[in-house]
């Protein structure tokens, strides 16, 4: 496998000639998601997830009358000091559904949401409209309260709308904020270590969209200001202790990270601000920190679901292998993380094993966090349930419904990478994508029935000189290929094989990844599963609800793992398409009558008891 260090050097050579090395992704405004299984959620994002969000913002809490009132400059402040946030994020949800649904409604609805934005912007370019209303706290003096997070998902928003309506209002009241920020704090003014990470990811957005190089290296230096005691939360007279300063990740300098810490959702946007950075000033000891660390998540710290989070108490981890199911933690924002993450590991290594866990935690953890009827949102997201855990239509902590507005329509931006003349296919989705390869077009037609079966065909729309390399799962141990229905020799490098190099217009590639049924054993550290067993077929991760399985306390698996195993196929199972059963989906008939379905799909029926680690004879 590539290391990362050598991965982000070769990226490095940031010139016109060596630009073809780098690896980007196809942007989901070049991607229509026509496929059965996402399309419809991508739908009803559009009829109910983005009403929901509206009536919640506008009427139901104060989010948007806190900006109304910071306008006018009276009136108390509502709701949590990061607030702003869930509108920012909400916002760039209705961004991207412009993108490909455009609908003047609501781009007037965002229009109104930013008018009132930029009303509540102060003189010196400072927004945050906690602090702009009356409180008891200076602004720029407690680091946890989420002044740059709130800046850095308005950053987000507001490049969002540029893209979508090429209006800059938003834009320019961010870059307004962020350079009023940097005459506080900075090289030489105050130290600062974002409470919340999310800046330093939206900087080096802010840098690509404006070519200003002093937006990078604010990210850089913030991302550097960790680990050093420099980091003030709470009153700037208490001592911050070391269990503070794991919760904040602000225990050793990020070039020294070695396992995961603390809050998971600020660890994942972490790790993402310092794979951006560090793509584009090669900082070698960010790559092998960011190694490091993706070892100690994925194999010490993950949940089969690709949650992470394992600890109500701090939101996030505590030591390696704990992992309890009932009392999981899991947040949606923490799933949401790792799909940014891997996808941002993918790009600059070109290895599918990132793909795979994307790919894990997208089908199964993120996916959970929102209701089939797409109104309906879990915080939390365990793997047991004693029938008391249900979705609700907000929170008092709304991030994650917001975030899941923003991250929806965004889906089909994971699907490709282009890099140089290859192309990744990384996701198999039912969708047409238009775009650029080397400075020439290309279209690539995706049909497939996937996540339930593991026939995909690729078309090509015209001639292209383009390399194709699609990614063989993980999970996929036995599979075929065929070009024009002539069988592909099966060389798999960094979990891709090459189909081909050099196209005509209607050739057909038919990828066939076998499915079965397997059963899986956790790591044996894992004192929460000993004697246990997951049921997995194809991405997704299977669950036993109480309102399938009468007998769901005596239901067990069969034990068919030898000592050294950790994952065998299982012909206990039969599976079968309900196309009227939560929306369509493929069960899995168990042993003594039991019924199992996708993990994600729990919770949409009668109340009742759920479990993912089933006890095995």
């Amino acid at each position: 496998m590539k290391t990362l260090r050598l991965a982000v050097l070769a990226i490095l050579a940031f010139s016109a000639c060596a630009q073809e090395k780098v690896i980007v992704p196809v942007d989901f405004s070049q991607v229509n998601v026509t496929d059965g299984f996402w399309r419809p959620r991508i739908d009803r994002h559009k009829t109910a997830t983005i009403p929901i969000c509206i009536d919640q913002i506008e009427k139901e809490t104060g989010r948007m009358r806190n900006f109304e009132k910071a306008a006018a400059g009276q009136g108390e402040h509502e709701g949590y000091f990061f607030d702003d946030s869930d509108v920012y994020k909400a916002l760039e949800g209705l961004a991207y559904s412009l993108v490909q649904n455009p609908d003047p409604e609501l781009e007037a609805k965002c229009d109104e949401w930013i008018s009132k934005i930029a009303g509540a912007q102060q003189s010196d370019g400072y927004i945050n409209t906690f602090f702009t209303l009356p409180c008891p706290i200076e602004r720029w003096t407690d680091m946890d309260k989420h002044e740059l997070y709130c800046t850095g998902h308005m950053i987000e928003a507001a490049i969002a709308y540029y893209h979508a309506t090429e209006k800059r209002t938003l834009l320019d009241v961010a870059q307004r904020m962020v350079d009023h920020a940097m005459t506080v704090i900075g090289p030489g003014k105050r130290h600062w270590v974002p409470g919340h990470e999310e800046i330093e990811l939206a900087l080096v957005k802010l840098y690509r969209e404006t070519g200003k190089k002093k937006y990078l290296d604010f990210a850089a230096w913030l991302l550097e200001e960790r680990g050093h005691g420099h980091g003030v939360y709470g009153s700037p007279l208490e001592e911050v202790d070391d269990g503070t300063r794991l919760y904040y990740q602000d225990n050793v300098p990020v070039s020294e990270i070695t396992d995961i810490v603390g809050h998971a959702v600020r660890a994942m946007y972490l790790y993402c601000g310092m794979a951006d950075v560090a793509a584009y000033t090669g900082n070698a000891a960010y790559m092998d920190a960011l190694d490091r660390v993706w070892d100690d998540v994925v194999l010490r710290n993950m949940y089969i679901t690709g949650g992470v989070g394992s600890s109500y108490t701090n939101e996030g981890v505590t030591e390696d292998y704990d992992l309890p199911n009932l009392e999981a933690y899991c947040e949606t924002c923490a799933s949401i993380g790792m799909v940014l993450w891997n996808s941002r590991m993918n790009r600059l290594t070109g290895d599918a094993r990132y793909v795979d866990v994307l790919e894990r935690s997208l089908y199964n953890a993120a996916l959970a966090g929102v209701s089939l009827s797409g109104d309906r949102f879990f915080y939390v997201n365990p793997l047991e349930s004693k029938g008391t855990h249900h979705r609700k239509a907000w929170f008092g902590c709304a991030c994650c419904p917001s975030n899941i507005c923003r991250f929806l329509p965004s889906v089909g931006g994971y699907i490709y990478n282009v890099g140089g003349e290859v192309v990744y296919a990384n996701l198999y989705i039912g969708s047409t994508a238009s775009f650029d390869v080397a400075g020439k077009p290309l279209t690539l037609t995706q049909k497939t029935l996937y996540p339930w079966d593991g026939a995909v065909k690729i078309t090509l729309g015209n001639d292209s000189k383009a390399a194709l390399k699609l990614r063989i799962p993980g999970w996929c141990t036995s599979w075929t290929l065929s070009v024009n229905g002539v069988s592909v020799e099966p060389v798999v490098e960094d979990g891709y094989v090459l189909a081909g190099k050099g196209w005509k217009k209607g050739d057909e590639i038919l990828l066939t990844l076998d499915m079965p049924v397997r059963v899986e054993a956790a790591d044996p550290n894992v004192k929460a599963d000993v004697g246990k067993r997951a049921v997995l077929r194809g991405p997704l991760v299977y669950c036993l609800e109480q309102t399938d399985n009468p007998d769901y306390d005596s239901i067990v698996v069969p034990e068919t793992l030898s000592p050294a195993a950790s994952c065998e196929e299982s012909s206990s199972f039969t599976a079968t398409w309900q196309p009227e059963l939560l929306g369509g989906v493929v069960t899995l008939a168990g042993p003594a009558g039991s019924t199992f379905i996708p993990y994600y799909a729990w919770d949409n029926r009668a109340p009742g008891r759920m479990k993912v680690w089933v006890p095995c004879l």
